[in-house]
């Protein structure tokens, strides 16, 4: 059974997500402050976060960077905030996904049911793709750097593996939205930019040069290996 975690102050928003979960088999665990979030992560380990900003005492943002400390879970920002700069510091922290109030239920619904299957490990058999800066195994969904396992949140995670499954390949801003976060994200290109810059800071060995995650201005991404002959369409 999946676990969410619910941190909203307002009893209402928590009793109907409450509600509509456990109506569809999810068990779930409610906070309404920054502290009691936290500690019931710790006590739970929740498959994914449901986290409001405005909390009393720690606030929202503060909240993700602790859970980042230790944790990859998935967290869904459910906010009144809709300024960019409110966005990109969640996501800059290490939210996954940001969804606005008032919300419609099947639209978090539909957003939360993404953001476990990013997390849920592949089971297909996959190769390694070896550079020489990291290895990524597919299957695994593993980094490895320098000899050590690279953390990266389910998102970072999913752009790295698109974008290798379709290594040499141009994707464009819009598919790659699609295919991170689902097919009703079209115009979030602020998403990209901040988590491209994380994935980039965690294995680029120069994150303003980068070699293997390139950017084509006003087009999209792609993930090259330099000096590879190998060609996929």
């Amino acid at each position: 059974m999946t676990r969410v975690l619910v941190v909203d102050d307002e009893p209402h928003i928590r009793r109907a997500l409450d509600i509509n979960l456990s109506a569809r088999g999810y068990e779930v665990d409610l906070a309404e402050s920054g502290e009691r979030a936290l500690e019931l992560a710790a006590r739970h380990h929740p498959d994914v976060v449901v986290l409001d900003l405005g909390l009393p005492g720690i606030g929202g943002v503060e909240v993700i960077e602790g859970l980042r400390g230790w944790s990859v879970v998935p967290i869904i920002v459910l906010s009144v905030r809709e300024a960019e700069t409110d966005k990109v510091a969640a996501l800059d922290a290490g939210a996954d996904d940001y969804v606005t109030k008032p919300f419609g239920m099947d639209e978090l619904l539909a957003r939360l049911r993404a953001a476990v299957r990013r997390a849920t490990p592949a089971r297909e058999e996959e190769a390694v793709v070896e550079t020489d800066d990291f290895s990524i195994d597919l299957a695994a969904k593993r980094v490895v750097r320098d000899g050590a396992e690279v953390r990266l949140t389910p998102t970072e995670w999913h752009i790295v593996e698109v974008l290798v499954r379709n290594r040499g390949k141009l994707l464009g801003r819009r598919e790659l939205l699609r295919e991170v976060w689902g097919p009703e994200y079209h115009d979030e290109t602020s998403y990209l930019r901040v988590f491209m810059a994380h994935v980039r800071r965690k294995l680029e060995p120069e994150p303003s040069s980068p070699r293997y995650f390139l950017t084509e201005p006003g087009i999209g991404y792609r993930f090259e290996v330099p000096g590879s002959v190998e060609e996929i369409g």
